[in-house]
């Protein structure tokens, strides 16, 4: 499959070293540019291209950048991807840790996957915003061990968000369906399932316990 990972952090990196040593063919991007990506393609294989480049004929696209650096990703970002394809929003809203205070998400109730939508312009599963980097390295697991943790997945588009929930499996993680956008503040940070790293059992009972007010620390 043809991935592209926007976003090199934790996230995109361990993402990026997975993904191509189950032998999809990745893409990586920065905000630095590639030639900052060199040790991390030698490493794993991908190819490091300009923002503007990695979703071109890409079936998956990974967004795992600060929130406050999503409206300055290039215009027509998700335009070369492939018909259908798969938009992954990894982010997070940390107002006072990084991304500074977003009115259309605090004043007007916005989940910050629907604020990343609009600036997209393209639909986005909600997915690994509440998984530890190192996990996604070192605690997959086989389909039915014991220890195998659960992942929750939101989004409005059914076709994506089965082809998103295959590729988790494929990386080792069970999921669980989180609704549609609208409800995908049940993930969001201060929620009891956002770093949880339970089952399906326990993600789909704190997934049921969430309220959606927004946690004093997480607000702006």
């Amino acid at each position: 499959m043809k991935i592209g990972i926007i976003g090199a952090g934790n996230i995109g990196g361990n993402l990026t070293r997975r993904l191509t040593a189950l032998g999809h063919d990745v893409r990586v991007a920065n905000s630095r540019g590639p030639e900052t990506l060199r040790e991390l393609a030698e490493e794993t294989g991908a190819t490091p291209v300009r923002a503007e480049e990695a979703a071109e004929g890409a079936q998956v696209v990974v967004v795992t950048v600060p929130l406050k650096a999503v409206p300055d990703l290039p215009a027509g970002l998700l335009d070369g991807a492939a018909e259908g394809a798969a938009v992954i929003d990894t982010g997070n809203y940390y107002p006072r840790e990084r991304d500074g205070r977003i009115a259309a998400i605090e004043d007007e109730g916005r989940t910050e996957s629907a604020w990343t939508e609009q600036h997209l312009g393209h639909p986005v599963i909600k997915a690994f915003n509440g998984t530890y980097a190192q996990d996604i390295l070192d605690r997959h697991r086989p389909a039915g061990a014991p220890d195998r943790l659960a992942l929750p997945v939101a989004g409005d588009d059914e076709a994506a968000k089965r082809t998103v929930r295959e590729l988790i499996d494929e990386l080792g993680f069970d999921t669980v369906d989180a609704g549609a956008i609208a409800d995908s503040w049940r993930q969001q940070p201060g929620t009891p399932v956002y770093g949880l790293r339970e089952g399906e059992a326990a993600v789909r009972k704190a997934l049921r316990e969430a309220t959606p007010e927004r946690p004093a620390d997480f607000r702006g």
